[in-house]
Protein backbone atom coordinates (compact mmCIF):
# COMPACT_ATOMS: atom_id res chain seq x y z
CA UNK A 1 0.00 0.00 0.00
CA UNK A 2 1.33 3.79 -0.89
CA UNK A 3 1.80 6.00 1.61
CA UNK A 4 -0.74 9.07 1.58
CA UNK A 5 0.25 12.57 2.08
CA UNK A 6 -1.89 14.79 4.06
CA UNK A 7 -3.37 16.74 1.20
CA UNK A 8 -4.51 13.35 -0.57
CA UNK A 9 -6.13 11.92 2.63
CA UNK A 10 -7.62 15.06 3.92
CA UNK A 11 -9.04 16.35 0.45
CA UNK A 12 -11.78 15.58 1.56
CA UNK A 13 -11.80 17.76 4.85
CA UNK A 14 -10.80 20.75 2.92
CA UNK A 15 -13.59 20.11 -0.13
CA UNK A 16 -16.15 19.91 3.58
CA UNK A 17 -14.93 23.29 5.01
CA UNK A 18 -15.76 25.11 2.12
CA UNK A 19 -18.99 23.12 1.79
CA UNK A 20 -19.56 24.19 5.41
CA UNK A 21 -18.84 28.05 4.50
CA UNK A 22 -21.29 28.02 1.69
CA UNK A 23 -23.94 26.48 3.94
CA UNK A 24 -23.28 29.07 6.61
CA UNK A 25 -24.12 31.81 4.18
CA UNK A 26 -27.08 30.05 2.66
CA UNK A 27 -28.25 29.64 6.45
CA UNK A 28 -27.72 33.34 7.17
CA UNK A 29 -28.94 34.34 4.21
CA UNK A 30 -32.69 32.19 4.51
CA UNK A 31 -32.35 33.66 8.27
CA UNK A 32 -31.97 37.19 8.31
CA UNK A 33 -33.62 37.69 4.57
CA UNK A 34 -36.47 35.56 4.38
CA UNK A 35 -40.16 37.22 5.06
CA UNK A 36 -41.94 35.62 7.63
CA UNK A 37 -45.56 34.20 6.79
CA UNK A 38 -47.48 35.98 9.31
CA UNK A 39 -50.91 35.15 10.45
CA UNK A 40 -53.08 38.04 11.06
CA UNK A 41 -55.03 36.51 12.89
CA UNK A 42 -51.87 36.35 15.17
CA UNK A 43 -49.38 38.06 14.10
CA UNK A 44 -47.11 38.33 16.92
CA UNK A 45 -47.09 34.76 18.16
CA UNK A 46 -47.06 33.72 14.02
CA UNK A 47 -43.81 36.11 13.88
CA UNK A 48 -42.22 34.85 17.38
CA UNK A 49 -42.96 31.14 16.28
CA UNK A 50 -41.52 32.09 12.67
CA UNK A 51 -38.29 33.37 14.17
CA UNK A 52 -37.83 30.91 16.42
CA UNK A 53 -38.80 27.92 13.63
CA UNK A 54 -35.60 29.92 11.57
CA UNK A 55 -33.41 29.97 14.45
CA UNK A 56 -33.86 26.13 14.73
CA UNK A 57 -33.59 25.76 10.73
CA UNK A 58 -30.70 27.37 10.76
CA UNK A 59 -29.16 25.57 13.73
CA UNK A 60 -30.41 21.98 12.39
CA UNK A 61 -28.69 23.11 8.90
CA UNK A 62 -25.39 23.75 10.61
CA UNK A 63 -25.24 21.10 12.99
CA UNK A 64 -26.02 18.43 9.79
CA UNK A 65 -23.05 20.64 8.18
CA UNK A 66 -21.04 19.69 11.02
CA UNK A 67 -21.74 16.23 11.27
CA UNK A 68 -20.75 15.71 7.51
CA UNK A 69 -17.86 17.28 8.33
CA UNK A 70 -16.63 14.95 11.20
CA UNK A 71 -17.84 12.12 9.02
CA UNK A 72 -15.07 12.99 6.59
CA UNK A 73 -12.53 13.31 8.90
CA UNK A 74 -12.99 10.14 10.63
CA UNK A 75 -12.67 8.73 6.76
CA UNK A 76 -9.55 10.82 6.05
CA UNK A 77 -8.07 9.40 8.93
CA UNK A 78 -8.98 5.95 8.33
CA UNK A 79 -7.94 6.63 5.08
CA UNK A 80 -4.55 8.09 6.48
CA UNK A 81 -3.37 5.34 8.83
CA UNK A 82 -4.58 2.99 6.68
CA UNK A 83 -7.10 1.58 9.14
CA UNK A 84 -9.41 -1.44 6.94
CA UNK A 85 -12.19 -2.36 9.48
CA UNK A 86 -16.25 -3.71 8.99
CA UNK A 87 -17.27 -0.61 11.19
CA UNK A 88 -15.20 1.63 8.93
CA UNK A 89 -18.54 2.75 7.06
CA UNK A 90 -20.17 3.74 10.69
CA UNK A 91 -17.47 6.01 10.90
CA UNK A 92 -18.88 7.63 7.85
CA UNK A 93 -22.98 6.77 8.39
CA UNK A 94 -23.30 7.57 12.11
CA UNK A 95 -22.67 11.48 12.77
CA UNK A 96 -24.91 11.81 9.24
CA UNK A 97 -27.53 9.74 9.88
CA UNK A 98 -27.61 10.98 13.71
CA UNK A 99 -27.79 14.67 12.34
CA UNK A 100 -30.60 13.97 10.03
CA UNK A 101 -32.65 12.34 12.92
CA UNK A 102 -32.04 15.46 15.47
CA UNK A 103 -32.96 17.59 12.38
CA UNK A 104 -36.60 15.77 11.59
CA UNK A 105 -37.35 15.45 15.41
CA UNK A 106 -37.12 19.01 15.77
CA UNK A 107 -38.78 19.99 12.52
CA UNK A 108 -41.55 17.67 13.31
CA UNK A 109 -41.72 19.28 17.15
CA UNK A 110 -41.90 22.79 15.79
CA UNK A 111 -43.25 22.80 12.73
CA UNK A 112 -46.89 24.60 14.22
CA UNK A 113 -47.15 27.68 15.76
CA UNK A 114 -48.78 27.08 19.17
CA UNK A 115 -51.32 29.85 20.61
CA UNK A 116 -50.01 31.69 22.97
CA UNK A 117 -53.01 33.19 24.66
CA UNK A 118 -52.99 35.90 21.58
CA UNK A 119 -56.41 37.36 21.55
CA UNK A 120 -57.86 36.58 18.13
CA UNK A 121 -58.00 39.94 15.56
CA UNK A 122 -60.67 37.83 13.33
CA UNK A 123 -58.33 38.90 10.47
CA UNK A 124 -57.84 35.82 7.81
CA UNK A 125 -54.70 35.24 6.01
CA UNK A 126 -54.56 36.06 1.96
CA UNK A 127 -53.93 32.23 1.12
CA UNK A 128 -57.09 31.21 3.13
CA UNK A 129 -59.01 28.52 0.31
CA UNK A 130 -62.24 30.86 0.46
CA UNK A 131 -60.69 33.92 -1.22
CA UNK A 132 -58.92 31.68 -4.08
CA UNK A 133 -61.59 30.68 -7.13
CA UNK A 134 -59.51 27.52 -8.89
CA UNK A 135 -56.46 28.56 -7.40
CA UNK A 136 -55.96 31.51 -10.06
CA UNK A 137 -58.77 34.22 -9.19
CA UNK A 138 -58.27 36.05 -5.88
CA UNK A 139 -62.07 37.45 -4.69
CA UNK A 140 -61.70 39.34 -0.87
CA UNK A 141 -64.00 42.43 -0.98
CA UNK A 142 -62.52 43.31 2.74
CA UNK A 143 -59.13 43.23 1.14
CA UNK A 144 -58.58 46.85 0.41
CA UNK A 145 -55.05 46.02 -1.80
CA UNK A 146 -55.66 46.35 -5.95
CA UNK A 147 -52.96 43.39 -6.49
CA UNK A 148 -51.65 40.84 -4.41
CA UNK A 149 -49.08 38.15 -5.09
CA UNK A 150 -50.05 35.14 -7.06
CA UNK A 151 -50.69 32.09 -5.50
CA UNK A 152 -48.89 29.95 -7.87
CA UNK A 153 -45.79 31.08 -10.11
CA UNK A 154 -44.18 34.82 -10.08
CA UNK A 155 -45.95 37.89 -10.28
CA UNK A 156 -49.04 39.63 -9.28
CA UNK A 157 -53.07 39.21 -9.66
CA UNK A 158 -55.73 41.75 -9.18
CA UNK A 159 -58.06 41.46 -6.30
CA UNK A 160 -61.25 40.87 -8.37
CA UNK A 161 -63.73 41.60 -5.48
CA UNK A 162 -62.23 45.07 -5.39
CA UNK A 163 -64.48 47.69 -7.52
CA UNK A 164 -61.04 49.12 -8.68
CA UNK A 165 -59.73 45.64 -10.45
CA UNK A 166 -63.03 45.69 -12.07
CA UNK A 167 -62.71 49.17 -13.94
CA UNK A 168 -59.03 48.52 -14.36
CA UNK A 169 -59.71 45.24 -16.53
CA UNK A 170 -62.91 47.25 -18.26
CA UNK A 171 -60.47 49.70 -19.04
CA UNK A 172 -57.33 47.53 -20.17
CA UNK A 173 -60.22 45.49 -22.24
CA UNK A 174 -61.58 48.76 -23.75
CA UNK A 175 -57.75 49.92 -25.20
CA UNK A 176 -57.13 47.09 -26.72
CA UNK A 177 -60.58 47.13 -28.58
CA UNK A 178 -59.65 50.80 -29.41
CA UNK A 179 -55.84 49.60 -30.74
CA UNK A 180 -57.81 47.09 -32.72
CA UNK A 181 -60.48 48.95 -34.20
CA UNK A 182 -57.91 51.66 -35.48
CA UNK A 183 -55.36 49.51 -36.43
CA UNK A 184 -57.83 47.11 -38.40
CA UNK A 185 -60.78 49.31 -38.80
CA UNK A 186 -59.47 52.25 -40.86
Amino acid sequence: MAAKSIGTAFSLVFVQIGVTALLVGIAAAIFFRSRPDIDPAHPVGSARWHRRYMSLGAKALLGLAAMIDLAMLGSSLLMWTGTVTPWAPLVVALPILAAVAVAVVVFARNNRARDEGEEDTGLTHREDDKYWRSGLFYVNREDHALMVPRRFGLGWTLNFGNPRATMLLAGVVALIGLVITLRFGG
